[in-house]
Order: C-alpha cells, then sequence, then structure tokens
C-alpha cells in the first residue's frame, strides 16, 4: 500500500495525488532512515510547498521579562542576556508601545535586527539612553543596522493609511490656527492646533496619533553654518536624493538637538586640546549632557576644519513627532486638531527650541503647509466598543487630548456610558486647558464627574492621583461595574504615580492584598479596560 504523503485538502485531482504519492514513496525508499524531510529537500521543496504537508509545530508564546517600562534599562538589558540580537535590542527600547516609532517595540527591534529599518533614534521616549544601547548590541553582535539592498521602513505599523499616506509619504495640509489655551501670566505656552485634511481623504479613529515633520528654527541652522564656516547656498543631496542648499538641509532633514556618536567623533578626531579631549571622551562614554545639541559640540570644538559633507554625515535624521489626536472627525470632518505644549528653555545663556512645538506656535502662519500622516492608536486605547461602558480619563496638562476625542465621540455616537475626568495643570485661572467645553460637557450630562488639580494653587501641591484618593470609593464602585481606565500623559512621573495610586484603591476599596491588586490590574490590562497613552 502506497503511503498517503499528500492530504485529502491539497488541491490535487486523484491522477495527480496517485502521481505525487508514488514520487515520494519512491524518494523515501532512496533516502537513509527514511526522513520526510529528506525527501523533500532531495525533491527540491520546502516543507510548506504543499498545503497542509508536514506543517511546522506552531511556536510557543515567548517571554518577554523586559518588557515593563517601570524597569530601568540595566535591569532590562540583563534579562536580555544571551538572547538574541532581536531580543536584546528590543530590551533597550522604552517598553512603552508607544507607537511614537512608528513600530511597537518588538516590531521597531526586529526591524533593526532584519535591516528593514536603517534609523536607530526612533524611540523617542528612550531618548539617547536607547539609541546608544542599540548602538553597543549591534556592535557586541556584529550585525549591521541594514544589509545592503534592504529598504528602511516597510513595517505595517510604520503610519500607513487607506489612503496611501504615511511616515515616508505624509499628506501637505494646511495649518488653520494655533490658538493659544493659557491665559495672561501662566507659566506655560499650550496651543489647540487645528490642521485641515483638504481632499486627502485621510480617516482616523479617536486614540489615533498624527504624526507632523518638523523643521528647525532659523537661527539655529544659521548659526551651525556659521560655527562650520560653510556658505549656506552650498548645494547639497539630502538621504532621499534631493538636492537642497546646506541651510535648507539643516532645516528640513536633520536633527540638530542630540549630537551622534558620530559626531562627536569627529569633533574628537580633530581637536588639539586635552581638556577639550577630555570632555567629548566622556561623552563618548557616557553620553552627552541633557540639552546639549549639535551647535555645542561644534562651539566645544572651536576651530578646527570640518567640511559641510563630513559634517551632514554624522546627523541623524529629523525625526516627525506624533501628538495624540484630540478632535473626532464624526465631529470635526476633515479636519484633525492637536493640543500641543510648546518646548523652550535656557541653557548657558542660549535658548533652546522644541522643533515641531516652536514650528507650530511660532514659524507657521495659517495656510501654512506641513507635512502629516495619522499613526493607529495602540493597545486599545480607543472608546470602549460597548457605548453603555464607564469610562475613567486621567490626562493632566497636554494630556487631556486624547479625552476631548474621546468625549466628542461619544457625543456623536449618542453613547449612554458615564464618563469621568481627572484633569490637572498648574493654575485654575491660567491653565485651566479647554475649560469653556468642558463646562459645557458637565451642563448637558455627557462628562459625569470632573475632578480637578492644580498643584500650584495651595500651600500643598496636589496632582490627579491625589484626586484619586479622595475619590478612591467611587472610583472602585465605576470599576466595579465594567469601567474602562485611561491615563495619557507623561510616563516617567505622572503615569508611574497613577499606576501606583490605581493599585493601592484597589486594594484597599477591594479588600484585597498587594499581590491581588497588581493581578486585578494586569487583568485589566489584559481585557484593554487599563490602557495607556504615555511618553
Amino acid at each position: 500500500m502506497t503511503t498517503s504523503f499528500i492530504p485529502e485538502s491539497a488541491p490535487f485531482n486523484d491522477e495527480q495525488r496517485a502521481w505525487l504519492n508514488g514520487f515520494f514513496s519512491g524518494m523515501m525508499g532512496m533516502q537513509p532512515g527514511g526522513d520526510a524531510s529528506a525527501v523533500m529537500n532531495a525533491a527540491g521543496l520546502s516543507a510548506d510547498a504543499l498545503p497542509g504537508v508536514m506543517e511546522p509545530e506552531k511556536e510557543e508564546e515567548e517571554d518577554f521579562p523586559w518588557h515593563d517600562d517601570s524597569l530601568p534599562i540595566v535591569d532590562r538589558m540583563e534579562l536580555a542576556e544571551g538572547r538574541p540580537v532581536e531580543r536584546r535590542l528590543m530590551a533597550a527600547m522604552a517598553q512603552l508601545d508607544c507607537g511614537s516609532c512608528g513600530y511597537l517595540c518588538k516590531s521597531y527591534s526586529e526591524a533593526i535586527a532584519s535591516g528593514e529599518e536603517t534609523n536607530l533614534t526612533l524611540c523617542s521616549p528612550g531618548g539617547k539612553e536607547t539609541s546608544k544601547m542599540i548602538k553597543k548590541v549591534l556592535k557586541e553582535s556584529g550585525d549591521t543596522a541594514a544589509p545592503a539592498g534592504k529598504p528602511a521602513g516597510g513595517a505595517a505599523a510604520n503610519g500607513t493609511s487607506q489612503q496611501g499616506y504615511t511616515r515616508k509619504t505624509p499628506y501637505d495640509a494646511k495649518l488653520i490656527e494655533s490658538r493659544p489655551l493659557n491665559g495672561e501670566g501662566s507659566a506655560k505656552d499650550t496651543r489647540h492646533i487645528a490642521i485641515d485634511l483638504g481632499d486627502s481623504g485621510i480617516q482616523y479613529e479617536v486614540g489615533d496619533a498624527l504624526g507632523i515633520y518638523p523643521t528647525n528654527c532659523n537661527e539655529l541652522v544659521e548659526a551651525i553654518v556659521h560655527a562650520i564656516g560653510a556658505d549656506p547656498n552650498l548645494l547639497t543631496v539630502t538621504p532621499a536624493g534631493d538636492p537642497k542648499s546646506l541651510a535648507n538641509a539643516l532645516g528640513e532633514e536633520f536633527c540638530l538637538k542630540d549630537p551622534s556618536d558620530e559626531l562627536l567623533e569627529l569633533a574628537l578626531s580633530r581637536v588639539s586640546d586635552p581638556a577639550t579631549k577630555t570632555q567629548l571622551s566622556q561623552m563618548l562614554e557616557e553620553g552627552a549632557p541633557d540639552g546639549f545639541d549639535v551647535l555645542d559640540v561644534l562651539q566645544l570644538a572651536g576651530d578646527v576644519p570640518i567640511s559641510a559633507t563630513e559634517f551632514l554625515e554624522t546627523l541623524s535624521p529629523l525625526n516627525p513627532r506624533l501628538y495624540s489626536i484630540a478632535s473626532s472627525q464624526a465631529c470635526v470632518g476633515n479636519q484633525v486638531h492637536l493640543t500641543v505644549g510648546k518646548v523652550t528653555y535656557d541653557r548657558n545663556g542660549r535658548l533652546r527650541k522644541g522643533a515641531a512645538s516652536t514650528m507650530l506656535a511660532d514659524r507657521l502662519e495659517p495656510g501654512a503647509t506641513l507635512r502629516v500622516f495619522t499613526q493607529a492608536n495602540h493597545g486599545g486605547f480607543t472608546v470602549p466598543a460597548d457605548p453603555a461602558k464607564p469610562m475613567i480619563m486621567v490626562g493632566p496638562g497636554t494630556g487631556i487630548a486624547p479625552f476631548l476625542a474621546f468625549l466628542q465621540e461619544r457625543d456623536a455616537t449618542k453613547a449612554t456610558g458615564k464618563n469621568w475626568l481627572f484633569f490637572g495643570d498648574q493654575h485654575a485661572a491660567t491653565d485651566f486647558l479647554y475649560q469653556q467645553e468642558l463646562q459645557s460637557y458637565l451642563d448637558t450630562g455627557l462628562l459625569t464627574r470632573l475632578d480637578t488639580a492644580f498643584s500650584r494653587d495651595g500651600t500643598e501641591k496636589v496632582y490627579v492621583q491625589d484626586r484619586m484618593k479622595q475619590n478612591a470609593a467611587e472610583l472602585w464602585s465605576w470599576l466595579q461595574s465594567g469601567a474602562h481606565f485611561y491615563v495619557c500623559g507623561d510616563a516617567s512621573r505622572m503615569a508611574v504615580d497613577v499606576d501606583r495610586t490605581l493599585k493601592s484603591i484597589i486594594a484597599s476599596e477591594g479588600g484585597l492584598s498587594d499581590q491581588a491588586a497588581a493581578d486585578y490590574v494586569a487583568k485589566l490590562s489584559k481585557e484593554k479596560r487599563y490602557v495607556r497613552d504615555v511618553y
């Protein structure tokens, strides 16, 4: 009797099946040990060449013990020791799965390891710490970031929209307005940004993010051109292959914030002063100080010869910034709204500016063009699928952005679920962002509860987590009734404090041990009822 190698589900007729079974039976007799894999190899076929033939066992789900944003990078790297390069690269990421890079931590690391992604600086929350560790892991493994002939990018998570506008092919949108939200006398400058998507057909969901390609300010570009003694009109070729003047290339294509190791090494190779050499060597070893930028390196190096071409080769690409969308398309149509805090600070007598935030606040006039793309939300960060489910939202400062979108969506869809917002900032008189809109939602009943915490208004600082504690019993009652709990904002402080407070409330109000409370929160996360958009 002939052994059947070809399953009944395979797309062959009886004659073809009989011939193939006979062929493989004959091959089996010629192979030592009658190994089926050897038979397939001898026939020039792979194990999956025929549907249903010798399907490999499914790999068990891999454990990623370092995928915990509360762990320092040293501990994460220790947990990943001995693992394949893509897993050690993953441990170097910030572990937030925030989507800022256009991937998740796992897929970004795999893209780097495979050579599909050449940009090693996309992990915004991880910053210099992550990019430095990525380079170290690649160097230790002997791998290159991008094998020849492999294109960069390409992952589905890379910000692709149905209309084809992606991180690599953004849409030229127009700015409608950049409206100040803070009152006179505030220490902050927060803007409501409205952008016209025109006839792009771009669709987004609440909880999604908008990617914006920034430009560098002219003053910084001019100072850098002067520092290297170059002609600003010198024609250069950008990474995309487009010819641009040196000034335009520096303004539009390259990151002028964090100096790369390559720039530090170039400067180190040119300077002769022992003290400067020591400084640069220390930065290469430990990383540049916070706020120390490309111009600082050039000024530290002083009057040493650095050509425009070799200088450009040391620079990292200017990455897009991702902002939580603050609108629902059910309300704003072909517009998209953002809430953006302008970043400026003084360091060593020079004003430093956030590239994207100051572009949106100061350098663009209404009607000006900016390049944008949408980034799908991650991990279920969107309104509950069941419109009757309650929502608890914690969004201090600009973290309020997605929750405006959530409320607009719930209003437009006539969702019946209760909505509770915790909002905080410095002063109620000057920093109560969207106060009129929120009051209107309270008046209509869409917003069931609004608890605010203005940290600088009293003798003691009060934060959103303090308001959570004060309302512990009701918060627990909402959770028990199926509420979804959302957090948006700063990852390093606020989100950690809110997480700790949430577990404390669950333990005290639910009469649970610390471990049982942690398990309860883990279950909420698994059910997508506890979701964070932190950065």
